[in-house]
């Protein structure tokens, strides 16, 4: 689920820039084949992939952590 989520938000703001999938893996340094695997919700995006679309796109990941981990929860 979180693929697909990543892969609408970079759709989503890819074409806010009026940016095209070719242009925006030439840009970004990534095959073009792994841009339409992501935006489909497709594959599994390495952080340095997703770094670089966020680095052009003018965005930026964030980690978010749901729940404080201690040693009573091990």
């Amino acid at each position: 689920m979180l693929v697909k989520a990543l892969g609408e938000t970079i759709k989503k703001r890819r074409k806010e820039l009026s940016i095209t999938q070719p242009h925006l893996a030439e840009l970004a340094n990534v095959s073009t084949n792994t841009l339409y695997k992501l935006e489909r919700g497709q594959g599994n995006p390495s952080l340095d992939v997703l770094n670089k679309l966020a680095e052009v796109l003018g965005m930026e990941l964030t980690m978010k952590v749901k729940k404080q981990w201690t040693m009573d929860n091990g």
